[in-house]
């Protein structure tokens, strides 16, 4: 897929040669904390995941997620928001109707917090390509010799940060029970064709609870990057103490790549390819030359730096579909009548072809679809009071390309720009159990460009608990911004997949076979978060369309989450904008900056206005500085 890189004048091994400019910054003396305690943790992001990537754990019993006393509090007063009251004049409002295209968290997400409510009258449809509920990743894919029609796309993590989800799995899902769906917390490990090269403690049992930067730096046990190189990655606290995720740092730290960032601010070549290309290549799935650095900061401050134990993950035990998604729609659905909820209708192997407007040609009044009957495709005319795209970026700019009712708009055409990179998922079924002694890791090194995890699927979905239990191990192997091999046949895909774990696990693996694989090629399945996408991504309401809204991790929001999190949360603000309620009605937010944080992004800003003349927005940024 063609992509236009953020042009540079020297090299790539020319960059790393060149004299860095000089420039001194006057810091109080505390921020030398947020320098000393910020620095390994930094490096730690290098396995940071979004759907199908990064690292876990299962070593440890389950145990059930805890809220802070601050999130618990949050979590009662948010439910007291959701309690609805039924009327009988509500009763005789004609329902609203509201078509979520995307069947994924986003889309979910909508369904969700619109059916939870009964004092707006709704009629609620979803509507998906996919032939099951969850999108590109659900279970249903076939293994090459036919024996297994349950395999997934990928591995799905839930970081301490996922409050809002949890939420959903501790409350409102009543066939849910979170301490059986999700595994308990575990060490996670870093590869790479030279061996392991770096081991993520479960942070949460770390002692003493240390501020966030420093708990990383003393508790993350790194292998062979050398201290030196590490120390180099110190300038970047500077980026993530002025990046405080508003539109103004967007706008600024959106405009550079990631790797232009580091090779300005004098990271080491080593610590970069050894540390933060691998962190990009699995959080961000492109390398970093290719990806925002605004995006790139708020991953790490999201799934690292928040807090001592925000890379503590939990990781499904099982296919998602099966566990979470399932259970969901019945719920959604609501086929015994509750009547303290809505119904929602779900309508998979849909395909949405168009859409018509109102008679005034202001509003989306009728959404065009084809829906699969057995071998045939029926047209399907949807009315749409309200139109929510759920969808992700390369979805999204293909309904603008071929939707002369959308591409009317400029808001509209700018989503064209918008796209995707691929994903390369593998599962493989060996004859014997080898030997795993992480259950999730990330990896780099084996394809230039190309980022990479792999899980023990027998571990973290305690297969050999099952009735039937597997001959031997079943390992994920997923590769991201994986065009490159999504052109391989399926075959030498699966043989490449086996040879990088013999180079990882050595002799164990080596002398297992493969008896059995799924391979699922996902091309554009992910969105790309690169320089200057910022401003063609949209926000919760259409400006142009008045009916129209949007939901996933690429809407824009203040929240400051991502990936899964990212997108139910866009749900719940879509829905809300849908209901005419507060825009965080219902949302618990992340918890505050720990004050060292807060004192340095203070600082900052401080400086800032002074230089500004009294408004920090008129005062210089680092971005100013180093370009």
């Amino acid at each position: 897929m063609g992509f236009t890189k953020h042009s540079m004048e020297l090299t790539y091994n020319q960059c790393w040669k060149a004299p860095n400019k000089r420039f001194e910054f006057r810091v109080v003396a505390r921020s030398q904390l947020v320098l000393l305690g910020m620095l390994s943790a930094i490096l730690a992001i290098s396995s940071l995941p979004r759907v199908t990537n990064a690292f876990g754990t299962t070593t440890f019993l389950p145990q059930k997620h805890v809220l802070s006393s601050t999130n618990a509090l949050r979590l009662s007063a948010t439910k007291e928001d959701e309690e609805t009251v039924s009327t009988p004049e509500a009763a005789e409002t004609a329902a609203k109707k509201v078509v979520i295209v995307g069947a994924g968290w986003g889309g979910l997400s909508v369904a969700h917090t619109l059916s939870s409510q009964t004092t707006v009258p709704l009629d609620i449809t979803v509507v998906d390509a996919s032939p099951k509920v969850g999108g590109l990743v659900r279970d249903g894919f076939q293994t090459i010799n036919g024996k297994i029609n349950k395999a997934e796309a990928g591995q799905h993590g839930f970081w301490d940060n996922y409050h809002n989800i949890f939420r959903l799995l501790d409350r409102d899902l009543v066939q849910v029970d979170t301490d059986q769906v999700l595994t308990g917390y575990a060490e996670q490990g870093q590869y790479s064709p030279e061996g392991l090269e770096a081991v993520w403690p479960v942070y949460r049992q770390q002692s003493p609870q240390l501020p966030t930067g420093l708990a990383q730096a003393l508790y993350t046990r790194f292998q062979k990057l050398p201290a030196i190189d590490r120390a180099t990655a110190a300038p970047l606290v500077l980026a993530f103490s002025e990046f405080d995720d508003s539109p103004e740092a967007w706008a600024k730290y959106d405009s550079i790549s990631f790797r232009d960032l580091c090779i300005k601010l004098g990271v080491s070549k080593r610590c970069y390819q050894e540390a933060f290309e691998p962190m990009i290549l699995t959080g961000l799935f492109a390398p970093g030359a290719e990806c925002s650095a605004a995006a790139a900061l708020g991953m790490a401050y999201f799934f690292v730096l928040k807090s001592q134990n925000s890379f503590d993950v939990r990781w499904c035990k099982g296919n998602i579909g099966e566990k979470i998604f399932a259970p969901w729609v019945e719920q959604m659905e609501n086929k015994q009548g509750d009547t303290t909820k809505q119904s929602v209708e779900f309508r998979t192997s849909t395909r949405v072809v168009g859409f018509e407007k109102d008679q005034d040609g202001a509003a989306i009044s009728k959404v065009l679809c084809k829906t699969m009957d057995g071998k045939d495709e029926e047209d399907v005319a949807l009315e749409a009071d309200a139109l929510v795209f759920a969808v992700g970026g390369a979805a999204l700019s293909n309904f603008v390309k071929y939707s002369p009712v959308l591409a009317k708009h400029a808001e509209f055409r700018r989503f064209a720009n918008l796209r995707g990179t691929g994903v390369l998922a593998t599962r493989l079924y060996l004859d014997h159990f080898i030997d795993t002694p992480y259950s999730a890791n990330a990896c780099w090194g084996f394809d230039k460009g190309v980022g990479m995890t792999f899980f023990d699927i027998t571990k973290l979905h305690g297969l050999l608990e099952d009735d039937e239990k597997p001959r031997g191990s079943v390992i994920e192997v997923d590769y991201y911004h994986a065009a490159s091999l999504l052109v391989m046949d399926d075959i030498d895909i699966v043989d490449k997949a086996k040879s990088d774990l013999d180079t990882m696990l050595g002799s164990s693996c080596k002398e297992a076979l493969v008896i059995d694989a799924a391979v699922v090629k996902l091309p554009q399945a992910v969105n790309w978060y690169s320089p200057g996408s910022y401003s063609n991504m949209p926000d919760v309401r259409s400006e142009d369309i008045p009916n129209v809204y949007f939901a996933g991790d690429l809407v824009r929001s203040r929240h400051g989450s991502w990936s899964q999190e990212k997108a139910f949360v866009s749900g719940i603000e879509a829905a809300n904008a849908i209901l005419e309620r507060p825009s965080d009605q219902g949302i618990i937010p992340l918890d505050p900056e720990e004050l060292h944080v807060a004192f340095g992004r203070t600082a900052v800003t401080t400086i800032k206005t002074l230089l500004g003349s009294g408004d920090p927005a008129k005062g210089p940024s680092l971005v100013d500085f180093l370009w």
